[in-house]
């Protein structure tokens, strides 16, 4: 399944912005090409250049609408719909659909989700009343805090699962209503499911019962090439909002302001800033990554200059190395060529003859499908952003590799 691969190095990215970031008050501005924009710094700065879409998420979950939030991990996709679902008051349901092997996987941990962050007492009255041929409540004691757990019944035929979920599907429903409160369901990796749901019943059956709930959203979480799946469906129609890379000056004003919380400053007389900014290229996961190793290369006086900044990355890739070699063990030959071919000689048209004959690429279908398959696994974004590598510092890592 092409998703495989999307697991290996996606944790590495989002514990980077697993831990949110700080607030700030004040005022600052930046560009975007020749426009001024006013910044507002109070916001969360996990939103700043995120603004538009963010405030976009909120709409559509307020209207009872649902979404797919399209980016490369480390883009921030999560982190924007958290900070929305928060914002209309909703309650937030997380499932890794990576974890979902099959059928009945995915109903357990849709069924944890559940238990973990709606009252117990209801959970367990519905069991007693709908779910008890299904499903089983317990409570764990050995924790100071007590944990409830919705657990699906072992051994359950075909037949018993299916209904079991579709029986599962209405739970949020009935749970908000009762606390008159939004649900939004968020599905990380959403598209892995197809590797077991060949039909795509499963897909469609949640789909199409989460549109008729109320008070219930689903936002799916995956890579920007499923634009193009979900751009196709009629039937259950999604709004979807696309994560490009930040603009530098934005990417330039965060990171002063993450910094400045820590007590420290890129050096105006160096190139550290520069060098920064390039090694990131727009990508807010990189960032922090690199930001992270500043804090401990720490001077006396706070300053960061070319040199803490070229030593946090070659730390950090030295680290990475291993995940990255893994990852392009999982990846078939043609991709892993081109991929190597655009971290070093960057194009807005690999299909052209020049860039072919340069590099050696097969023709036609070989390359199409070399480009379709690391645009699917979050490598490489499409045409809208010239190919662009979509981790920077997995594109520093293979031109040193190959340097």
């Amino acid at each position: 399944m092409f998703l495989d691969s999307h697991d290996y190095f996606s944790q590495y990215l989002m514990s980077c912005i697993s831990n949110g970031y700080a607030f700030h008050r004040g005022q600052a501005y930046i560009s975007e090409g020749k426009k001024r924009v006013n910044l507002e710094l109070s916001t969360p700065l996990e939103l700043m250049g995120r603004s538009t879409e963010f405030q976009r998420i909120v709409e559509v979950l307020a209207e009872d609408g649902d979404l797919l939030i399209a980016g490369v991990p480390g883009s921030g996709r999560r982190t924007l719909v958290r900070r929305a679902a928060l914002a209309v008051g909703a309650i937030i349901l997380e499932i890794d659909c990576i974890r979902a092997t099959d059928g009945e996987r995915f109903v357990q941990l849709m069924a944890e989700a559940i238990a973990q962050n709606f009252d117990a007492v209801k959970i367990q009255d519905w069991v007693a009343s709908s779910g008890k041929e299904f499903f089983r409540f317990q409570i764990e004691e050995n924790s100071s805090i007590p944990t409830s757990k919705l657990i699906l019944m072992r051994s359950l035929n075909a037949k018993q699962l299916w209904q079991a979920f579709e029986l599962l599907l209405e739970l949020p429903q009935i749970l908000a209503e009762s606390q008159n409160q939004r649900v939004v369901i968020i599905l990380q990796s959403f598209p892995h499911i197809r590797s077991w749901d060949r039909h795509s019943l499963w897909e469609a059956t949640f789909r199409r019962e989460i549109n008729q709930q109320t008070h219930v959203n689903y936002v799916l979480i995956a890579t920007i090439a499923e634009t193009t799946h979900y751009s196709q469906e009629t039937n259950y129609p999604l709004e979807t909002i696309q994560l490009a890379p930040l603009a530098r000056d934005v990417v330039a004003v965060w990171a002063r302001e993450i910094l400045q919380t820590v007590g420290l400053t890129f050096d105006s007389r160096s190139k550290a800033m520069q060098l920064f900014l390039d090694a990131v290229q727009g990508h807010i996961g990189d960032a922090v990554a690199i930001i992270r190793r500043l804090q401990a290369l720490r001077r006396p006086d706070g300053l960061i200059t070319e040199q803490e900044v070229q030593q946090a990355i070659e730390e950090l890739l030295k680290d990475l190395s291993i995940t990255f070699e893994s990852l392009l063990m999982l990846l078939p030959g043609n991709q892993v060529h081109l991929l190597e071919c655009l971290a070093t000689d960057p194009t807005e048209k690999p299909q052209s003859r020049e860039y072919i004959q340069k590099h050696g690429l097969s023709r036609g279908g070989s390359l199409q499908g070399a480009l379709t398959g690391l645009q699917h696994k979050g490598l490489i974004y499409g045409a809208e952003q010239r190919y662009q590598m979509a981790l920077p510092l997995l594109a520093l890592w293979l031109r040193q590799r190959l340097g």
